[in-house]
């Protein structure tokens, strides 16, 4: 079958690893089950696991890979929730010290089949296409976490969002706007920041700009080259939620700041299989849909990784199948 995946690891060139080819048909185990891929997207994740991040040299070729969208073997439309976690966890499997993502050491979902456990497939909404509903289960996913459960955002509250056109910036904006939260964004460029006016923001300002008054929440997941501006931006009491590190993680930390404001560093993974329902109920009864950036054919999947890696996103990129 047709297949995106790492063959070797290059931490200075990631795109050198990546092949679209062929790879062996998936051989489900008791408990798992396949999903014939309509369309999956793609996320930093990707990138990272071609620069050896998570994912080592030994257990390659890997399809790379978390979302997908498609059909199981009973022609029910389903998504794929990325989060393995062990047979016998109970609870937020997020926490599940044995966790894991598709991708990492289980084959991905950049092919024309993924296999994964029966109890991962969430029915897919027929308001989604299938395009859409890919986006939700890695960058919505996160960003539904981040803001209602780590974050504990109310309506009317005011949050920072850095960043305005990739996967997880643009579902933060959205979703946040959708609950009644004022939500400022920052953008590199004139046209992010227009996106994220777009997706519902109130303000939008340009990086590291000094705010009009503190936020009650900053959502990062750039890393060093925003987070100082996160730090200065929030008021008494404020929190940070983190959940990435896309420009890498050794700002200064900004200590004498967070515990003399009494500010909040709160990390944030992924999510569970409950809340990519809830996010689910929460677009159809809002009339939401993701914002696709770019959508390519998978046998063109270089071309969305090269887009990615060079910054060049304005909402999620998508391969069909």
């Amino acid at each position: 079958m047709l297949a995106a995946y790492a063959a070797s690891i290059n931490p200075d060139d990631p795109l050198a690893g990546l092949v679209v080819g062929e790879r062996p048909e998936p051989e489900p185990p008791e408990g798992w089950t396949t999903v014939e891929v309509r369309a999956a997207a793609l996320n930093h994740h990707d990138l990272w696991s071609l620069r050896g991040v998570g994912l080592p040299a030994e257990r390659l070729p890997m399809i790379l890979g978390c979302d997908a969208a498609g059909v199981d073997p009973d022609g029910n439309e389903v998504l794929v929730h990325a989060v393995i976690g062990s047979p016998d966890w109970r609870g937020d499997e997020t926490l599940d010290p044995q966790r894991t993502l598709l991708s990492e050491r289980h084959q991905g979902t950049l092919a024309a089949r993924v296999m994964v456990p029966r109890r991962n497939l969430v029915a897919k909404p027929p308001e989604l296409s299938f395009e859409q509903a890919a986006c939700l289960p890695t960058a919505w996913l996160t960003a539904y976490r981040m803001l209602f459960t780590r974050g504990e955002l109310a309506p009317g509250q005011t949050v920072l969002v850095q960043g305005s056109s990739g996967g997880v910036a643009t579902a933060l904006i959205t979703l946040a706007a959708a609950a009644g939260l004022r939500v400022w964004a920052t953008g590199r460029s004139e046209e992010k920041r227009a996106l994220a006016l777009a997706l519902g923001a109130e303000r939008a300002f340009e990086p590291g700009a000094r705010l009009p008054e503190r936020v009650d929440a900053v959502m990062e997941t750039t890393g060093q080259a925003t987070w100082g501006h996160s730090v200065r931006s929030l008021k008494q009491g404020g929190r940070i939620v983190i959940a990435g590190a896309t420009t890498g993680d050794a700002p200064a930390a900004e200590l004498t700041r967070i515990f003399f404001l009494q500010l909040s560093v709160v990390g944030s993974t992924m999510g569970t299989r409950e809340e990519l329902e809830r996010l689910l109920q929460l677009l159809v009864q809002r009339r939401i849909a993701p914002a696709v950036g770019l959508t390519l054919p998978l046998a063109a999947a270089r071309d969305g990784f090269a887009a990615m890696a060079a910054g060049e996103t304005a909402g999620k990129i998508v391969f069909t199948v």
